[in-house]
C-alpha cells in the first residue's frame, strides 16, 4: 500500500513513502458499511462508520416515496471510529477523490 502526497496544507511538498498496515486482531476481518458521518471538533475529524440493516433503510425509503411518516431515528451499528488530524483528512480527501476520477468511464475517441 502507498500514499503519494501531493502538498502538503502548509505549503510544504510532500514525498512518496511506502506504508504497510499489519493487521491486528480485529482488523483481519472485513467490515460493511453502509452508513458514514463526519464531524469537525477541535481541530480533529471523526469519521464514524456504521451499519443499519438493509431492508430496514429499504423500508423507510419506500414508505417515504409513498409519502408516509417514517421514523425520525434509525439503530444501527458503529463499526469503527476513526480519528484524523485535519491535514489527514485533507490526504485522504485527495485519495477518495483520485479513486473517483479513476471509476468515472473514459469518453470514447472520435475519429
Amino acid at each position: 500500500m502507498g500514499e503519494r502526497i501531493q502538498q502538503q496544507p502548509n505549503g510544504e511538498q510532500g514525498v512518496p513513502v511506502n506504508v504497510r498496515l499489519n493487521e491486528q486482531d480485529q482488523a483481519k476481518q472485513p467490515l460493511l458499511v453502509n452508513v458514514t458521518h463526519v464531524g469537525v471538533s477541535q481541530g480533529v475529524a471523526y469519521l464514524d462508520f456504521g451499519f443499519v440493516e438493509p431492508a430496514l433503510l429499504a423500508a423507510v425509503a419506500h414508505r417515504a416515496r409513498k409519502g408516509e411518516a417514517t421514523a425520525t431515528s434509525l439503530e444501527g451499528t458503529r463499526a469503527a471510529r476513526v480519528v484524523l488530524p485535519l491535514e489527514t483528512l485533507v490526504r485522504l480527501q485527495q485519495q477518495v477523490q483520485q479513486v473517483l476520477l479513476g471509476l468515472q468511464p473514459r469518453p470514447a475517441k472520435t475519429s
